[in-house]
């Protein structure tokens, strides 16, 4: 019935000094999605992808446009 949908909240991140990334495993091609921090290098994972409706639901969720950097 669609009474109770969850609304589409943008949440935010510093875009100054972090980037949005994707991680991915070369052994098992695990992705995980999260920003990088430009200083340190350090990355902070915020979700798995497992197929590309995951990672639209994590650019939508942060609004993100355009690609995102793969790191392996």
């Amino acid at each position: 019935m669609g009474l109770f949908k969850k609304k589409g909240v943008i949440q935010s991140y510093d875009k100054e000094n972090k980037k949005p990334v994707i991680k991915a495993s070369i052994c098992n091609g695990e992705q995980v999605a999260g920003f990088k921090d430009i200083h340190t290098g350090k990355i902070e994972e915020v979700m798995l992808i497992k197929k590309q409706a995951d990672l639209d639901a994590f650019k939508k969720m942060y609004g993100i446009d355009g690609e995102i950097e793969k790191e392996y």
